[in-house]
C-alpha cells in the first residue's frame, strides 16, 4: 500500500495536519481579515502572495469574495442583511450551514461590487485563483497523496473542513452567541476564550467588533492573540507594516472637569465606557432587585442585566413593556437606566458641536454625582478622568 514520500508515526501525521491547518488559519486572520478586509496592516508582496496561494490550495476561497462578505457582515451586523447572524438565523444554522451561507452571499454581485473594492486584480487572481478555484484544492489533495500516501486523503479532508468549522461555524456563530464581553459593542459579539491560539486570535471576537480596524485583537493584559505575534514578527523582519491598533484607555489622576480631551476619549472608548458603567452599577442593581422583591414586584437579575447591556429598541415588545413597568416601581433602576440611555445618546449626536457635547457630558456627570446613588457618583468621578493614551 503506497505510504508516500514521508513515512511517520501516527502522531507525526497529526502534527503535520495541525501545522498545515494552522497556516491556513494564520492566512485567513492575517491576510484576508486584518489586511484585506479591514486594512489594519500592509503586507509585503512575498507573504501576501504566499497567503493567497496557500488559501487557493487549502480552501479555494477568493480574496474579493471573502473580503466583501466580511465587510458586509460588519456593515449590516445582526440585521436581516447580515450574511451570517446567529441572532437572526439561530446558532445551529450558522454552526452547521455557515459555509453554505458564505457561499450563497458570494453569488450576490451587489455585495461583491459594493464591499469588495481594493482587493487584488492581477493576472494571477484573474487567471488562476478566481478562474480555477477548485483546481487549487484538487492540487492540494494530489500533493498530500504524493507526500503522505493514502493517509494524505484524510489530512486533506481535515484541511477542507477546518475553515468551514472554525471560521464559518465557530467564529461567525459562537462568536456572536457565547463567551465574555470586554466591550459593550452594539452587536452581540463575544470573546469565546481569552487565548486566541487555535483560531489565530479570532477567538477574541468582541474585541474585534469594538475596534474593527485594529491589527491586534487582544485588549486585556491576560489575553493572547497569536495572530498579532505573527504580525509583529513579520513587521520586525520587514514583511508587514501595522497601520492601526486599538487605542488604550488612560486616566488623568487629578482631572475633575470634562474637556474636549475627555469627550474625545469617551467617544473613542465608548464600548469600554458602557462595559464599565454596567460593571460599576451591578451591585446597586442587585440590591434594588432584592428590595423590589420584598414589595412583590416581579423582576429578576438577568432581566435587569440585559437592560443594561442592550438598547431599548433591540428588546422584544413584551420585554420593553415589562421593563417600563419595573422602572415605574424603582427610582434607582429608572435613574440607572435613564443615565445609560443619555450617555449613549451623547456620541450619537452628529450635529452638535464639540463645545456643546463637552457641556452635555459635564452636565451628565453633575447629575450623576447628585443622583444620590453612590456607585453612579463614583463612576462619574472615574469618567471625568478619561483621556487618550499617547500613541
Amino acid at each position: 500500500m503506497y505510504s508516500g514520500l514521508f513515512v511517520m508515526p501516527w502522531w507525526g501525521y497529526v502534527i503535520v495536519t495541525l501545522a498545515m491547518t494552522h497556516i491556513t488559519i494564520a492566512a485567513v486572520t492575517i491576510y484576508l481579515h486584518r489586511h484585506s478586509a479591514h486594512r489594519a496592516l500592509d503586507l509585503h508582496w512575498l507573504p501576501s502572495h504566499f497567503f493567497r496561494m496557500w488559501l487557493w490550495l487549502t480552501t479555494g476561497m477568493e480574496t474579493k469574495e471573502w473580503t466583501a462578505v466580511h465587510r458586509k457582515h460588519h456593515a449590516r451586523c445582526e440585521t436581516e442583511e447580515d450574511p451570517h447572524s446567529p441572532v437572526v438565523m439561530g446558532i445551529n444554522k450558522i454552526m452547521w450551514q455557515g459555509a453554505d451561507l458564505y457561499k450563497l452571499e458570494t453569488h450576490n454581485i451587489e455585495t461583491l461590487n459594493k464591499f469588495g473594492q481594493g482587493t487584488p486584480d492581477d493576472w494571477l487572481e484573474r487567471n488562476v485563483y478566481t478562474a480555477h478555484s477548485v483546481l487549487g484544492i484538487a492540487l492540494m489533495m494530489i500533493i498530500n497523496i504524493i507526500c503522505f500516501g493514502f493517509i494524505g486523503i484524510t489530512i486533506w479532508a481535515v484541511q477542507m473542513m477546518w475553515i468551514p468549522l472554525f471560521a464559518a461555524g465557530i467564529i461567525n456563530g459562537v462568536g456572536h452567541y457565547w463567551g465574555y464581553r470586554s466591550f459593550e459593542a452594539e452587536d452581540a459579539s463575544r470573546n469565546i476564550v481569552p487565548w486566541g491560539i487555535l483560531i489565530g486570535g479570532e477567538e477574541l471576537h468582541n474585541n474585534h467588533h469594538a475596534y474593527p480596524s485594529s491589527a491586534r485583537l487582544s485588549s486585556k493584559w491576560w489575553e493572547f492573540d497569536i495572530g498579532w505575534m505573527y504580525i509583529r514578527i513579520m513587521e520586525i523582519l520587514g514583511f508587514a507594516k501595522v497601520k492601526k491598533v486599538a487605542p488604550k484607555v488612560a486616566l488623568a489622576p487629578a482631572k475633575s472637569l470634562c474637556d474636549q480631551d475627555t469627550l474625545h476619549a469617551v467617544i473613542t472608548h465608548r464600548y469600554d465606557v458602557l462595559a464599565r458603567y454596567a460593571g460599576s452599577l451591578k451591585q446597586t442593581c442587585v440590591d434594588e432587585i432584592a428590595r423590589l422583591k420584598l414589595r412583590t414586584v416581579g423582576v429578576d437579575r438577568s432581566m435587569v442585566k440585559r437592560w443594561l447591556h442592550i438598547d431599548e429598541h433591540k428588546l422584544p415588545a413584551l420585554e420593553r413593556e415589562r421593563m417600563r413597568e419595573v422602572l415605574r416601581n424603582s427610582t434607582v433602576l429608572d435613574t440607572v437606566y435613564s443615565m445609560r440611555k443619555e450617555l449613549t445618546a451623547l456620541w450619537q449626536r452628529s450635529t452638535a458641536t464639540k463645545e456643546q457635547l463637552v457641556h452635555e457630558l459635564e452636565d451628565w456627570c453633575h447629575r450623576a454625582e447628585a443622583s444620590g446613588i453612590v456607585a453612579l457618583h463614583d463612576f462619574s468621578q472615574y469618567l471625568r478622568r478619561y483621556r487618550l493614551a499617547p500613541a
